[in-house]
């Protein structure tokens, strides 16, 4: 075997091996808020800037779902099923809000591009996306897990949905609101 594949092979599995532990450990930072819990608070800034709180959608439905990054491809296409719904989704008294951990510029010119018209929240500082225990990385890149939750009007967890499929995740949190 020629030296130079075997140099490659070994650096390609220490860079895996030592992939794993930061993951883990980014992982185990924060815990996942569970059915029946009160949800954590926040207020972050929307596309436009403004402040959102959790506490303003008091007495609705909150669709709080987390996404890895703006404009890609599976992002997308779970933006836009929420886009779709979004009439069926106020028909329920229900709000949507999108996190990641994007700027509000990036947010900003997504829905714009996209035609996006509910809130999506810029957390850069990943204080929300772990307090919901949804941070995630890869190779040194921070990006939000793709976890939704239902919180319901008292403001407590009424439905989780992890590792969520992006064309799926609209049409089953559609089906969980009564």
């Amino acid at each position: 075997m020629n030296k130079l594949v075997v140099v490659g092979l070994v650096v390609a599995v220490v860079a895996a091996v030592a992939a794993v532990p930061l993951f883990k450990a980014r992982a185990a930072e924060s815990s996942m808020p569970t059915v029946g819990q009160v949800a954590p608070t926040f207020t972050l800034p929307s596309q436009k800037g403004t402040p959102i709180s959790l506490t303003q959608y008091r007495g609705k439905w909150v669709v709080l779902y987390f996404y890895p990054k703006d404009m890609t491809s599976g992002c997308t296409i779970e933006a836009h099923k929420f886009q779709e719904a979004l009439p069926q989704f106020e028909a329920k008294n229900a709000v949507i809000l999108g996190v990641s951990v994007d700027t509000v510029d990036s947010h900003k010119k997504f829905c714009t591009k996209d035609g996006l018209t509910f809130h999506l929240l810029a957390d850069p500082d990943h204080k929300v996306v772990s307090a919901y225990g949804s941070l995630g990385g890869f190779a040194g890149i921070t990006f939000a897990n793709r976890n939704t939750f239902l919180i319901d009007p008292q403001g407590k967890i009424a439905r989780v949905w992890v590792k969520v499929v992006p064309a799926d995740s609209a049409s089953e949190v559609l089906a969980a609101i009564p």
